[in-house]
């Protein structure tokens, strides 16, 4: 409950903490095992202080997701790797979920030509910047590149984009991002890349005059940091769903996002592994 406590100057540990906050919850297991070994009626009664604590913060997620809306529109985003060895497959896996939208990071040649070539026909609209993607079951328009590169990053980066799909009840402003990596090592997290690039496209945000917006991206971090504050003061986060999404082989941690701004992000949930270390994610989300 009181994680922004945490000082955040030494090696970025609030962050840290963040990034697995709801994994705290199984230190209720241990307690458990403790106050039975004990037979301490008041260790049980003192345990549902914690358990209390994570249901008031994640147990909405577990709820069921509201029913569809004529007006929903289902995003799908995806960090494909650029170590991907079957784009191909990729792509058709992400087609079959049905999405209005579908976000891809880390496009890189030749694998890019194959995503193209294979969503060609159901998504007929799409743009590139960079390494960052956008297909649309719907026109396109007004795309343009998001400059989101730290300063201290010296070659070329090309990781956002900014773009206008016309969906059937109007114009949305759609956002594509990547932000750099984090990584974690003996002084703590590396993460100011990731914070600076973070602050960058929270202005972008902050400056878009059109609604409804949704945010589509590997941010390489949880909604708990408080280092997307930029990003998550200014956009509704998914109601339902836990979605860990990295790494692939055993997920701790949902790095890929779904945001939107005059919009409500419904269920999150993943789909099945690709041959990306991230599993996709998927939503609905429903303008206001």
């Amino acid at each position: 409950m009181f994680h922004r406590l945490v000082p955040n100057g030494m090696g970025g540990l609030g962050s840290l903490l963040e990034s697995f906050l709801p994994w705290l919850g199984l230190m209720v297991v241990p307690l458990l095992a403790l106050a039975l070994l004990r037979r301490s009626a008041l260790a049980l009664v003192a345990l549902l202080l914690p358990v209390a604590a994570w249901t008031h913060l994640y147990g909405p997620l577990l709820l069921p997701a509201p029913e569809p809306g004529p007006h929903d529109l289902v995003v799908v985003q995806h960090n494909v790797s650029d170590e991907n060895t079957d784009p191909a497959g990729t792509a058709r896996d992400l087609a079959a979920a049905g999405p209005d939208l579908i976000a891809l990071e880390e496009l890189v040649s030749p694998a890019r030509e194959v995503y193209e070539g294979v969503l060609a026909a159901d998504y007929p609209y799409r743009t590139i910047r960079g390494t960052v993607g956008l297909w649309s079951k719907h026109p396109l328009a007004d795309t343009r590149p998001l400059d989101i590169g730290p300063r201290g990053i010296r070659q070329e980066w090309e990781r956002g984009l900014r773009a206008v799909a016309h969906a059937p009840r109007g114009e949305i402003a759609v956002y594509v991002a990547h932000l750099p990596s984090v990584r974690v090592g003996a002084g703590g997290l590396a993460a100011s890349w990731r914070d600076e690039s973070a602050g960058l496209l929270g202005d972008a945000l902050a400056a878009e005059e059109l609604d409804p917006v949704i945010l589509l991206g590997d941010l390489n971090g949880t909604v708990d940091d408080r280092a997307l504050e930029p990003l998550t003061t200014r956009l509704n986060v998914p109601e339902r769903g836990v979605a860990l999404s990295f790494p692939a082989f055993f997920p701790l941690a949902r790095i890929d996002q779904v945001m939107a701004r005059s919009a409500t992000v419904g269920r999150v949930r993943t789909l099945s592994a690709t041959g990306s270390d991230h599993l996709p994610v998927v939503a609905r989300v429903t303008p206001d």
